[in-house]
């Protein structure tokens, strides 16, 4: 009886840790996303906070807003 199932228990282990190791990995990728969401990542995605001052001073002049 006991030797029937024996070699079941290797293939149900092999997964169940395969499992475990992608369980983990979801967690991990998911603290990620969420500290990147917290911090700072939103104010570089954000086009105009990466303007500099010459950039917004073409961009003025171009417009018409300010002259020489």
């Amino acid at each position: 009886m006991w030797g029937e199932t024996g070699s079941a228990w290797g293939w149900g282990m092999g997964f169940g840790m395969i499992g475990m190791v992608l369980f983990w990995i979801l967690i991990i990728f998911g603290i990620v996303v969420l500290v990147r969401r917290v911090s700072g990542s939103s104010a570089s995605s954000d086009p105009s906070a990466s303007k500099t001052a010459l950039g917004m001073l073409n961009e003025g002049y171009a417009r018409g807003d300010i002259d020489q």
